[in-house]
């Protein structure tokens, strides 16, 4: 499970406990806008010189194919992940 707030907590969180916390049954449709806005957020970076070239497309293409993923059916959203914020940090990480 990808908590964003469990780092200082030693055992696992309750099943309970996550569940009641998780978002991603209900923000899980939001895929495409939470996709767009962190396009929007890379494009800026880039813009303000915190980001490189290089960098910005390299972040861009691995949004770009989680959002074709998800649309193909390809890339499922679970309940392993906290909410759609995470679903979409997780999967860009593994990609790039």
């Amino acid at each position: 499970m990808a908590q964003l707030w469990g780092g200082r907590f030693t055992k696992e969180t309750d099943r309970l406990v996550y569940q009641f916390n998780a978002s991603i049954s209900f923000d899980k449709r939001l895929y495409r806008q939470d996709i767009e806005g962190s396009m929007a957020h890379v494009r800026m970076l880039k813009k303000q010189g915190i980001l490189t070239a290089e960098e910005e497309e390299q972040i861009l293409k691995g949004l770009e194919g989680i959002l074709a993923d998800v649309e193909s059916g390809a890339l499922k959203i679970t309940d392993q992940y906290e909410d759609i914020h995470s679903f979409v940090e997780a999967n860009l990480t593994e990609r790039i």
